[in-house]
């Protein structure tokens, strides 16, 4: 990805959404030219040289402060992870990897293979920093889905939300959860803009559906944390359901996203159920995440 570039259009977009009485500036209504913050506007905001602004916004961050940064980010009103990904951009790592090393970020170690499968009635996966499928437990692949059939190269959350249909019968809010995943993408673009992989995976999602394509383009970007989901299960009806991420140390950005219900909830009876269907015996012995279903779910009681 064109660094530069990156860094040009998410000036301009973050500039672009305030408005001059978001930041106590006088409003000329009708008499403005441009949507949001004049760059003069921005510049005095944030205590630089139009001129000096103007470089930055073209995408010359080379020789930019991290003090010049954090003072851009106040004036336009950043988030955390906005933030982060305004320094990637500017001042990126010299980050270069082998194409066999983006490879070995596939692996898991067998250890938190046995963590999440010891989570017997806790929904629990392991991501790779593309949102990359890599491990799951009985109970990830009966609330979401078994990734079980597609290859490994396939086995992605993007994909998922995006281009496989029953994702937006399982996601309530199936909006949110698109605009999540953008926004995790884009902050990894930010931070590996030469990974291979990456590109591949956003031009194929770009190509492919309309939505991304214009989630994407909106520069919006987010860190994957806690929350709470809706989600529309076709056994035991919709679910409210905290998630917290966790990030994983020394392990190729990974992360380990859980599920859990709220004590006494509905959902915390509707996720018992489903704890009961996923720990069904299974004559298939080869391990979590190829396990098939049982073919008769218990009934939830009225």
């Amino acid at each position: 990805m064109d660094q530069r570039a990156e860094l040009s259009e998410f000036l301009r977009s973050r500039r672009a959404r305030l408005k001059p009485g978001d930041v106590g500036l006088p409003d000329f209504g009708r008499h403005r030219r441009v949507p949001g913050l004049r760059r003069e506007e921005l510049a005095q905001l944030a205590g630089v040289s139009v001129a000096y602004y103007t470089r930055l916004e073209q995408g010359n961050g080379q020789n930019v402060s991290a003090e010049v940064l954090d003072a851009i980010a106040r004036a336009l009103r950043l988030t955390e992870a906005e933030q982060q990904h305004l320094t990637h951009l500017a001042k990126p790592k010299a980050v270069r990897k082998k194409k066999s090393a983006y490879a070995n970020e596939r692996r898991v170690r067998p250890q938190l293979h046995h963590l999440i499968d010891s989570m017997e009635a806790v929904p629990a996966y392991i991501l790779g920093r593309r949102l990359d499928l890599l491990a799951w437990n009985r109970m990830a692949a009966a609330l979401i889905g078994d990734f079980v059939a597609l290859p490994p190269e396939e086995r992605n959350f993007a994909r998922h939300v995006f281009l496989d249909p029953t994702a937006r019968e399982r996601y309530v809010d199936w909006q949110d959860k698109a605009a999540e995943v953008v926004g995790v993408l884009r902050l990894c673009a930010g931070c590996y803009p030469d990974d291979p992989l990456l590109t591949a995976l956003v031009g194929e999602l770009s190509v492919k559906s309309d939505e991304f394509r214009t989630l994407w383009a909106a520069h919006t970007v987010r860190q994957k944390g806690h929350g709470t989901k809706r989600l529309h299960h076709p056994l035991v009806g919709e679910l409210t359901l905290s998630y917290e991420t966790l990030k994983l140390p020394d392990e190729h950005d990974l992360s380990l996203v859980t599920y859990y219900a709220e004590p006494g909830s509905p959902s915390a009876d509707s996720l018992r159920l489903l704890a009961s269907w996923a720990a069904a015996p299974d004559p298939d012995p080869s391990g979590p995440g190829s396990r098939p279903a049982p073919a008769t779910p218990p009934t939830r009681s009225q």
